[in-house]
């Protein structure tokens, strides 16, 4: 059965941070039903000039419905943030048991939100958490790993795409551990001495 995911773009968001995650459950492991969300339901452009007409804004979209959110990173995250109504989601989907995944400043968010004060999380930094999300208090949970995941909160480094959307898979459909790591085999193959 396909999952339902919602990914959140902001303006500026970063081309290849969802794009392995998203592609994957879609083409590789059963299928999804992506929901693209933007704060206004308003286009946005990312890093690379690529204009995303988004599904819907964030207020259209129902907070514990989809299987997993997805947070995008982009600058905006920490020059704008943080941002209410996504905190107030992101909170909801926490006590509802529904996962939440941030990647490089889309981990702001989850910092806001408070989810990474008490569970193991990474980001682009333990430096950049700490200036960006002023009500970070995670620090001691803090791990310099190219993704972290507890089933309910996954974060990754905006360097960590393909680690990213493995553990999204780890958590989303965890019977295809086989395809699963052949995704991880093909694209490791890239960085394999020649």
């Amino acid at each position: 059965m396909a999952k339902g995911i919602v990914a959140l773009f902001l303006d500026g968001w970063a081309d290849w941070e969802a794009g392995p995650a998203l592609a994957g459950m879609r083409e590789w492991l059963g299928g999804a039903e992506v929901t693209a969300a933007t704060l206004d339901g308003r286009p946005v452009r990312s890093i690379g000039g690529v204009t995303l007409q988004p599904d819907r804004g964030i207020a259209e979209v129902d907070q514990t419905a989809a299987d997993l959110w997805i947070l995008v990173g982009s600058d905006a995250w920490w020059q704008h943030g943080p941002f209410v109504p996504v905190t107030a989601a992101l909170q909801a989907r926490a006590q509802a048991g529904k996962p939440s995944a941030g990647i490089c400043a889309g981990t702001l968010a989850l910092a806001a939100a408070g989810l990474l004060d008490d569970r193991p999380h990474t980001s682009n930094s333990l430096e950049f958490l700490t200036r960006h999300a002023p009500a970070y208090c995670g620090q001691g949970h803090y791990q310099d790993r190219p993704c972290v995941g507890d089933g309910l909160v996954i974060t990754a480094p905006g360097s960590a795409p393909i680690a990213f959307a493995a553990t999204i898979f780890r958590t989303l459909v965890p019977e295809q551990e086989e395809v699963i790591a052949e995704f991880e085999r093909e694209f490791a193959k890239e960085h394999r001495a020649g």
